[in-house]
């Protein structure tokens, strides 16, 4: 995709699977134990209060469908940078 990401990186009081800082853009990779998750909701929405944009994807999802989660990444750039 031609961009950076940092795996397992520190932001605020949160650590976060992968960030593109130049896109702010977050990737989370979700198991079952993130399913209707109260503390995800609120993470997101500090997240998002300091320019992040939060993508989740389920794990299943990723082995599935990794083109279209590729996809859905590579849209998202297209609309942030």
């Amino acid at each position: 995709m031609g961009v950076s990401f940092r795996r397992q990186e520190p932001i605020g009081r949160y650590v976060v699977d992968f960030v593109c800082y130049p896109a702010r853009l977050v990737i989370e990779l979700d198991g079952s134990q993130h399913l209707n998750s109260e503390a995800d909701r609120v993470r997101d929405e500090a997240l998002n209060a300091d320019g992040f944009q939060v993508l989740r994807f389920w794990n299943n999802e990723v082995r599935a469908n990794l083109e279209g989660v590729l996809e859905r990444i590579r849209a998202t750039f297209t609309e942030r940078l």
